[in-house]
């Protein structure tokens, strides 16, 4: 996976798909501008905050806070940011297939003016999400609250997308079979997973942690999708996609990070397909009509059906309907109507008498969907 500092700063281009799974030394925009049209699954961005820091900030005991002030975080002006903005945002709109979902990172110093471009640009906010830090810093001077969170943006690629990918049902079962909310609760990066250089001082100002980026890629994206990160730094979405599974795109302008990043994603261990499958759901499952239980050979017309306490019956008809008393509609419908209910689940409602026992005809489903698993593709 690694590659020689030589090779990184004299790569320029790369045709698809040969791309994936490498970091790209130069500036986002014209990475991405050499990256084929509509490559690219999702995008994690955690752009240039502008933090506009007006000097030192120093703690109570005078001791100096190590800042963000690195060069790439300062712009001349707003509206110097805002065309930065606007640039990359164009970059990563077009390698982002139609289905394809970004989500993009930022404080309260930037993340207001990035939504509008977003906005402005086409793309389609399907939730701000805010990351709420169990160990933020303290706000040393007292005149403000303290700041507690980030705030994410998830978006599509315009209004129309459709089957973009979210993973309600895995995200559900893993949070208490609980609907996973919009605020996240994580530490900031410290520890072992923070890098440190050679003096152990922090190598990058803003490293986020896996958690976070495991919890994205787990929502939006499948075992196999590619990841691109044009403010790629010290490699963490190209490290918890390697470990998930996922293809990355990094780019990256600083040689340092870049082999940084490099060490790290070459020494994690990808997780087994096992332990990849995401949990779907029946939502998720392909749609069977109770005709095609007909079509396969699993009912024939005429077939009786009961209720689990065999007090109502039904008879099938060849044309995928059931009928009681002469009337005849969906599995669905006659099993609300025998009940005096509005609504049924006439797959657990409805059973079929098999070697003298019955069983609920969803059995039949599924050996449906099973067969249409073994369909070779």
């Amino acid at each position: 996976m690694a590659r020689s500092r030589s090779a990184l700063l004299t790569t320029p281009a790369v045709p698809a798909p040969s791309f994936r799974d490498q970091i790209l030394q130069g500036h986002c925009v014209s990475q991405m501008e050499m990256l084929p049209a509509g490559s690219v699954d999702v995008i994690f961005a955690d752009p240039p905050y502008n933090l506009q820091l007006a000097g030192d900030l120093h703690r109570p005991d005078q001791s100096k806070v190590d800042a963000v002030d690195d060069a790439w975080d300062q712009f001349e002006s707003f509206q110097a940011y805002d065309a930065f903005t606007r640039a990359w945002l164009l970059a990563a709109r077009r390698v982002l297939k139609p289905n394809g979902t970004i989500w993009v990172i930022g404080s309260y110093h930037n993340i207001f003016r990035v939504g509008a471009s977003m906005q402005d640009l086409g793309y389609w906010i399907l939730n701000d999400v805010v990351w709420r830090k169990t160990n933020p810093m303290p706000n040393f001077r007292g005149r403000r609250f303290q700041n507690a969170h980030e705030t994410l943006i998830w978006a599509s690629r315009d209004s129309g997308a459709k089957g973009y990918t979210f993973n309600y049902d895995s995200l559900k079962a893993a949070n208490d079979d609980v609907q996973m909310r919009s605020d996240w609760l994580f530490p900031i990066c410290t520890g072992g997973e923070r890098l440190k250089d050679e003096e152990g001082q922090k190598l990058h100002p803003t490293q986020k942690p896996e958690a976070l980026l495991a919890r994205i890629l787990l929502a939006s994206t499948k075992p196999g999708d590619t990841v691109l990160d044009p403010f790629f730094g010290t490699g963490t979405t190209g490290a918890v996609a390697r470990r998930l599974g996922r293809h990355f795109v990094g780019i990256e302008r600083d040689v340092d990070y870049i082999e940084a990043a490099e060490r790290r994603i070459a020494a994690v261990e990808p997780l087994g397909a096992e332990s990849l499958e995401i949990f779907g759901g029946k939502r998720a499952e392909p749609r069977v009509p109770f005709a095609s239980l007909l079509e396969a050979g699993l009912i024939e017309p005429g077939t009786r059906l009961t209720d689990a306490g065999r007090r109502h019956v039904a008879h099938v008809r060849a044309d995928g309907t059931v009928a009681v008393a002469g009337e005849a509609a969906s599995i669905h419908r006659v099993g609300a109507k025998v009940q005096g209910l509005s609504a049924c689940n006439g797959w657990t409602f409805w059973h079929v008498e098999a070697e003298g026992e019955l069983r609920p005809i969803d059995e039949l489903r599924r050996l449906v969907r099973e067969r249409m698993a073994q369909r070779p593709a």
